[in-house]
């Protein structure tokens, strides 16, 4: 379970996330919605070590702990962006592997079994050769999803995950992240899409801009 106590953020002395506290279960999905500026991503970020908080308290399983500082190797919360971020000079297989072998210190043979396992569950098999230019939107989504789970993050957390994706596509997403709720996956999505929010969500934190 992941406790947040007390969380402030502030960007430019303009305060984002003002006394934040959450309580998110084991096997839950919370989706976090809101307009632009209400901290939404910026949580995740935080959460996930890509921003620092300014106080406030992070628990995990009862562990207090600063992802900031944290190794990779013992990452809580993994993040699929909402642009992906894949590398453009590396194949699907490469995407995927590097930071396994890098941060995890898994072997080139282990970490590859893995990612073939993850990309065939998500109907991507046979594409671990290609390059980020020739998948679709939805591809490349779901190899960024595969990324994130390689790294064995104990939460995973997307910002929005159905941004310009059509509805059948929208629908996919929502069966992935279904079908890893049932294997236990906690999860944390970030978006714009209510229909989509209620569609998925265990609960929902609505937010809105600090005035």
């Amino acid at each position: 379970m992941l406790l947040i106590k007390n969380l402030i953020k502030s960007f430019d002395n303009r305060r984002i996330i003002d006394q934040l506290n959450l309580e998110i279960k084991d096997g839950e999905i919370l989706t976090i919605v809101g307009p632009s500026g209400g901290g939404k991503t910026t949580l995740l970020r935080c959460l996930a070590g890509l921003e620092s908080i300014d106080s406030g308290e992070l628990i995990m399983d009862g562990v207090p702990f600063n992802p900031v500082e944290m190794d990779n190797a013992d990452q809580v919360v993994g993040i699929v962006f909402q642009d992906f971020q894949l590398f453009p000079h590396l194949s699907v297989l490469d995407n995927i592997t590097l930071a396994p072998v890098l941060s995890l210190k898994q072997s080139k043979e282990t970490s590859e079994a893995e990612a073939i396992d993850l990309l065939t569950k998500f109907d991507l098999g046979g594409k671990e050769r290609l390059y980020p230019y020739q998948l679709s939107g939805g591809q490349k989504q779901r190899v960024a999803l595969a990324r994130a789970l390689a790294m064995k993050p104990k939460i995973l957390g997307y910002d929005e995950p159905t941004s310009a994706l059509d509805p059948e596509l929208r629908q996919q997403v929502e069966e992935v992240i279904l079908t890893l709720k049932a294997q236990g996956m906690t999860q944390i999505v970030v978006t714009h899409d209510m229909n989509f929010a209620e569609n998925i969500a265990d609960n929902i934190l609505r937010v809105t801009p600090i005035q």
